[in-house]
């Protein structure tokens, strides 16, 4: 069986996967994490780049193989080749803390806080 890959959002971060099953009915598809491109943002979805909410949230990335759904306007189909799950995941987070070291405010401190725990919680 051949596979198709689907470059698709969950939350906020991006991620290349496998699509494992479609249900247009309910707009929805199944895949299946084969490499991250962009990592979640921390805090509050809500409220983004806000300090000051109630419950400032860690966020890591989805891991290798887990499935998961996602809304079919979220996916575009992806040809080419798929990085390794561990590289992708290391330079989608550094480059997401870079982003935050490069900005002045709380929020950035608190981001960058809680991308330090998500490293922790890596391995790293």
């Amino acid at each position: 069986m051949e596979r198709h890959y689907v470059r698709a959002v969950y939350k906020t971060g991006v991620y290349l996967a496998e699509l494992l099953e479609e249900q247009p009915d309910h707009q929805r598809a199944l895949v299946k994490v084969a490499a991250v491109l962009k990592h979640p943002m921390q805090g509050d979805l809500h409220q983004p780049k806000e300090a000051d909410v109630p419950l400032f949230h860690q966020r890591k990335a989805l891991a290798e193989f887990e499935k998961t759904w996602v809304p079919l306007s979220s996916m575009k189909p992806y040809e080419g080749e798929i990085p390794s799950y561990q590289e992708s995941l290391k330079a989608a987070f550094e480059k997401e803390l870079a982003n935050c070291q490069q900005l002045d405010s709380e929020w950035a401190r608190k981001c960058e806080e809680k991308l330090k725990e998500c490293a922790k919680e890596y391995g790293w």
